[in-house]
């Protein structure tokens, strides 16, 4: 928050509690003056909707008798209790007041930020799966470059099976590479990010100042589980050719 250098005088309009049902009726609202003391900038929704001043001040202009509070903020030692203690408190206030977790206050934020979290799982997913065509033209040369190789395990009576089962292997070994470089890369750069901060954000209108990360174990399950399954489909292909391969020993 930033002072400001020329204070001004301003004209300030509530709502008075008490007031009558016409809203186009001056005697609905109360005026009062005011000096500004400074500026803050946070988030746009939040700069264009909020002014900070003094709760007596308010009080007076809605008609509030000095113990009387329009809302009323909880902070809880064990975030993870929450729910129960909504729950609860609710049953105790009944239906007089509603009570609401910071995740329902700003529910349109909240589920921005859930889209666009999948939707950057939806653009990773996209690009293993080009990744994939790649993998796909690399196991089908091998298995023309191993024609011979395989004919060799067939007369030494392997089946169908036991061939197509080295390929996918052979694929599944190439996306546990990958995706294990991928994690270790990931959690180092999320350990340096937590620690010394080295991404910054751009802007002054921001709580922080650099870019914040959490690490969820979900979210590096849910990424090596599609890359695992991407790597199985895209290997399905050259192996089964591999094992359907015609018997055949000469070069």
């Amino acid at each position: 928050m930033q002072a400001d250098k020329n204070l001004f005088p301003v004209t300030v309009f509530l709502p008075k509690k008490t007031s009558s049902k016409d809203l186009n009726s001056m005697d609905a609202l109360s005026a009062g003056n005011a000096t500004t003391a400074g500026s803050f900038a946070i988030q746009q929704d939040f700069d264009n909707k909020y002014a900070i001043t003094n709760i007596g001040f308010v009080k007076q202009q809605m008609n509030y008798s000095p113990d009387e509070f329009s809302a009323l903020e909880i902070s809880l030692l064990d975030p993870g209790q929450s729910e129960k203690f909504i729950e609860d408190l609710q049953n105790l206030l009944e239906t007089k007041y509603k009570v609401l977790t910071k995740f329902q206050q700003n529910a349109s934020l909240y589920n921005s930020m859930r889209l666009e979290k999948w939707f950057i799982f939806a653009v990773l997913t996209l690009i293993l799966i080009i990744a994939a065509f790649n993998m796909i033209g690399a196991l089908t040369m091998l298995v023309l470059e191993k024609r011979k190789d395989i004919s060799v395990l067939q007369s030494l009576g392997a089946d169908k099976n036991l061939i197509k089962k080295i390929f996918l292997s052979e694929g599944l070994l190439l996306a546990v590479t990958g995706a294990g470089t991928g994690i270790i890369f990931a959690l180092i750069i999320c350990f340096l990010q937590v620690k010394f901060k080295i991404i910054k954000l751009v802007g002054t209108s921001f709580l922080i100042d650099y870019f914040p990360v959490k690490l969820v174990f979900t979210d590096f399950i849910l990424v090596t589980v599609t890359a695992l399954i991407i790597a199985l489909g895209a290997s399905w292909f050259p192996a089964k050719k591999a094992s359907e391969q015609i018997f055949n020993l000469k070069t």
